[in-house]
This record gives C-alpha cells, structure tokens and sequence, in this order.
C-alpha cells in the first residue's frame, strides 16, 4: 500500500522535486518538520525576501528550549565534547549556551532549566585548575537551591587514578543535593570516551527534549548562532608525519634525556597555534610486549603481537584492572586479592607484568583484550610557530625512566620517541589545540612565562610567534632545570632571541648547583616587584609544567608577591590573582 503523498500536485515544484521533498519530510518526526518551518521561515526574512516579512505563521513560533552545558576541562575534552553537544543540541530544537567552569556565575544556575555538566577529574581527585574557583563555590555552604534544574552529567576521567572521575561524581550527587532533578543517569568514562561519549550525549539529549511540538508549530530558529562555526578548526584526524631532526638537549653527563624533534608534514602543517599540543600515537617498548607474551604462554600469536605493540595499553594498572583480570580468567587467588581490599595499595608503582607474574596462569587474547584497554595518544606541546617553522612541528620529550618494585620502567612514548625513533622515521600524530593557553591577541601586550625543564616548550612557540609577528610587548621567560651546565634546555636560541629583542629578559633557576635548591619561584620572589609592576600595567602571565608541586608554588609566589609589594593581606592578593585568572591573564598549562 503506497504512502500518501504530502505536497498537493499544485505545490510549485516538478514532480520530480516533489517526490524528494515528500520522501524526506515524511520520514521527518513533527519536531524536525517544526524545526524547519521555522528554519525557512527565518532565512527568508533574513535574506530580504519579498513578502517575507508580511508572512504571518498559522501559530506563533515554539521558542527554542534552552539548555546550558557547562564544561571543566584541563586538556580540552571536556571542552571539545561540550561543542559537540552543543551542535547536535541545536540540531534537536534546543537553544544552547557553553559554559566554562571557569566563567561560571553561579547565581545563574537556579535559571537554567535544563543543565548538561561536563567534568574532567585532574590528579588525584581535583577540579581543572580553571574550575577551581567556581568548583569550590557550589560545594560550599553558599550554592543557591537549583529546584527546577533537570540535568545530567558526563564525567571523564582515567583508571589509572585512584579517585576515577572523582569531580563528575561529586557534581552530580550536588547537584541532587541542591535540589535539582536528575534526567539522566551519570556516565564515567575512561580515556577511550570518544564512542561512549557519543552515545550518553544521544540519550541526555533525549531525556531533556521538550515535549514535541504540534506538527503546525513553527519553532523558531536562532539565526544569530546559526550552524556552529567550523570554519578554522583543526581536523582531529591522525596523520603521518616524517621526522627530520632528533637532537638531546642535554649533555651527554646529564642523568636527563631530553629530546628535541622536529616534525614534517607533508601535505601541509595543519592550523595549530602557539600554545597547542600534539598527540603522538606510540608503540609499547618491544621487550615489554614480549616478556608479557611469554608469561601468558601466548609467545606464538604474531596477530597478538602486533595488537599488543600499537593498540592496547599495557602498562596502566588500576584496580578495574585487576578486577577485570579476575573476572574473565577466573583466577580464585586473584578474586579473592580484590575482595581483600589490598588492591588500591599494591598497585602503585606497578604495571600489567607484574599482575599477570603475581597471578600465573595460561591467557587468552580475548583476555588480554579485556584486561587492556586502547592504548591512548599522548599529548605534549608545541615548541614551534608555524610562522617561523613553516610545514613542520617541534616538540620538546623528556625520556621517562626510573625503577619500582625491582623493576625498570619507562614512559611509553616518551621512551618510543627517545630509543626507537630516528631521522626519516613515520609517526601518527594528531593536534590538540588549547585555546585557554594563547598568546594576547594584541601583540604590544607583555608577557611573563615560567617553564621549568619541558615545561620551556610552548613558550619556545611564544617567542618564535611574537619575533615572527614582529610584537612591540616585552617578554620574559623564567626557566630552571638541574643544571646550568648539561640542562639548559634551547640555551643558544635563548640568547639569540635577547639579542633580536623578541625576549626582553630570561631569569633561570638551577637546582642542584649549589647546596641549597633554587628553584623559578625563588626567582619569582627575587623579582617581586618587578613582576607586579608588569602585571599592573597589563601583562599576561603564563606557567607550564608539573601540576603537583610547580605549578602551584609558582601561584603562591605571585600571591606573595602582590601581598609583600603592595601590603595587601593573604585574600586580597589572593583575590587579586583570582581576578587575573578570571580575566585570563593567568593562564596554565600544566600535568
């Protein structure tokens, strides 16, 4: 029995136009009919038509569902899943509205109506440093009652980590606890989110659609946001890339192994931009793969091989780890060491081997496929300005080496990069941009960055950048490492730029060459009132590096120095560099 044509013979198109038309809104559901009423409607006025603007709809149009879909990111994931959301929000007949952790007023909150969150976990259980403010404001005794709010909540995280998707979890227990409503229940995801990701972001959005509309609705469309901007964005596909320079930065006295690597593109260098980084998709060390071959009895399986060198992560070892370990082999003494409660302790500082050697036994590949998971990219950032490097990327990896538990251990592309990798070599490689660590866009604005060791990469991009751009602002960069004499990462270029101007100054810290430890924010407060009155008259302060410990003293170091230079108390300086970091002045790219 055929379908029923829905456009009248009379419509004022052929048959041929009619029949696709009646082909795709009859498989349309009423919202998306709606949807695009409005949709037409719109571009017609838009466009000036003639009569548009006399055209009156049969009903009023259906305004656009608001939906707020807020992010904390470190890395950018977060950030990049809430653009997706976004689009196909849009898509669906809602109006949405992204929103940074960062710049979160949380007196608009309780407004939201519908709320997507978003929430990467950093370290061991910590809010991104952008969410830190906002993050401690909700959890406080002040956050408004969100009754009313319908929301669901992504979270993202890594196994590898004790507190696993700790602050996605916390948001979405205060968020209950504040009153609000939970459309859709809370997925925690591990670094392989990208499928996962998608499909929660399919059924939230489906959870918090309006009822739909009348197929005579017109729902109206927001002209001003249009489609998503894509225009400029950096593709996220991997490519392949040549390397054409491999050089160690340090002597060859140093107990450090720090490689610089330049890398060439042939097709062209994708758009990235000072402050970037790059994904480098390695393999696992060789001997690794085979010793775990030879322990699972599985030395043979050359398919297996091959999976276990460029696909599978054979190093991190959580506790879901060990408990899907126990689970697809059966192994009593190992089901029975999970319910011991001694898991979370006994695995720091180990990896896979060491499980399967504790837990001897014959494996299957499928259980080495569920034990392990993708083997992820790692991101390290860009020390190179397109401007001046042209078709090539630079990096700047330091070789991961050090012993737990009676054995060597080593990072897995940090050492791919250092051992296995030489001139004329092949890497898959993806870039990351972080859009949250950029230069001023006004190039007469001066700039302070503290980069310890590798932490130095990005602001190598800075200044090639603001000597390529030809910027009037001054620059300066404290560096500290070990030693002046082996570590002094770029040492050479450091002077050369004095000399050209596009470093205006550069304050070094090395550690261990005298007895007491000197580290950038000794430098830091050395200079104190010098970097005030830099920030005073508008300068942008940058840090990368280590999270932990650095990054953080080097926060300290500017509160010090704003409360001892303009006799401020501890929270008003506080408060001071709060309002920097808000303004994103106080950028940070740190792990």
């Amino acid at each position: 029995m055929s379908r029923q044509a829905l456009l009248p013979r009379t419509a004022p198109f052929g048959d041929q136009e009619r029949a696709h038309l009646d082909a795709a809104l009859g498989a349309a559901t009423p919202i998306q009919r709606a949807w695009l009423a409005g949709f037409l409607a719109g571009l017609d006025a838009a466009a000036g038509q003639p009569g548009a603007a006399a055209a009156v709809p049969a009903a009023p149009p259906k305004a656009a569902e608001p939906l707020t879909i807020l992010f904390a990111s470190e890395s950018g994931n977060s950030e990049k899943l809430a653009g997706d959301v976004s689009k196909l929000a849009r898509k669906q007949g809602f109006k949405p509205k992204v929103v940074d952790f960062a710049d979160l007023d949380l007196a608009t909150l309780p407004k939201a109506g519908k709320l997507i969150a978003i929430a990467a976990t950093w370290g061991e259980g910590e809010p991104p440093a952008r969410a830190v403010r906002a993050y401690g404001e909700l959890m406080s005794d002040a956050a408004p009652r969100l009754e009313g709010v319908a929301f669901g909540v992504l979270a993202l995280g890594d196994t590898s980590y004790a507190e696993f998707c700790a602050i996605g979890k916390a948001l979405d227990a205060r968020f209950e606890a504040l009153g609000a409503q939970r459309a859709y229940d809370r997925a925690d995801l591990d670094l392989d989110f990208d499928k996962p990701a998608a499909d929660w972001i399919k059924g939230a959005l489906k959870a918090l659609a309006p009822a739909e509309a009348p197929a005579d609705n017109v729902v109206a469309v927001d002209f001003r946001a249009g489609a998503e901007d894509e225009d400029g964005e950096v593709s996220r596909e991997p490519v392949v890339v040549e390397v054409i320079d491999h050089v160690n930065l340090n002597s060859s006295r140093s107990d450090k192994e720090t490689i610089h690597l330049a890398l060439e593109f042939e097709d062209g260098a994708p758009a990235y931009e000072p402050g970037d980084s790059l994904e480098i998709f390695p393999e696992n060390d060789p001997q690794l793969v085979d010793e775990i071959l030879r322990a699972t009895g599985l030395s043979g399986d050359e398919g297996l091989r091959r999976a276990l060198l460029a696909e599978r992560d054979i190093t991190t070892l959580s506790a879901t780890t060990v408990e899907r370990f126990a689970k697809a082999t059966g192994h009593a003494d190992a089901q029975a060491f999970v319910e011991s409660g001694e898991v979370k302790a006994w695995i720091e500082g180990r990896h896979l081997i060491d499980l399967i050697e504790r837990f001897p036994g014959a494996l299957t590949a499928e259980h080495l496929n569920t034990v392990t998971r993708p083997l992820p990219p790692r991101a390290y950032s860009i020390a190179s300005s397109r401007k001046e490097v042209g078709d090539e990327v630079h990096l700047t990896v330091a070789a991961v080496r050090y012993e737990t538990h009676g054995r060597a251990r080593s990072g897995v592309a940090s050492v791919h990069v250092a051992d296995r990798i030489r001139n004329g070599a092949k890497l898959r490689v993806r870039v990351k941009p972080n859009k949250h660590f950029r230069l001023p866009s006004d190039g007469s604005t001066d700039i302070i960055m503290v980069g310890p060791g590798t932490g130095v990469a990005p602001f190598r991009a800075f200044v090639q950048e603001r000597r390529a751009t030809e910027a009037p602002g001054r620059s300066w960069l404290f560096f500290g490492d070990r030693h002046f004499t082996h570590d002094f990462l770029y040492q050479l270029e450091w002077q050369e730029a004095l000399e050209d101007g596009s470093l205006t100054k550069i304050d070094v810290a090395f550690s261990r060459d005298q007895p007491e430890k000197i580290y950038v924010q000794d430098r830091i407060d050395q200079h104190a009132a010098e970097v005030v009155a830099w920030l005073d008259g508008g300068a942008h302060f940058y840090v990368c590096g280590d999270a932990k410990n650095m990054a953080r003293d080097v926060r300290a170091a500017v509160v010090r120095a704003f409360e001892n230079v303009k006799g401020l108390s501890h929270a008003d300086a506080e408060a001071h560099v709060a309002s920097l970091e808000r303004a994103k002045r106080y950028q940070q790219d740190v792990y």
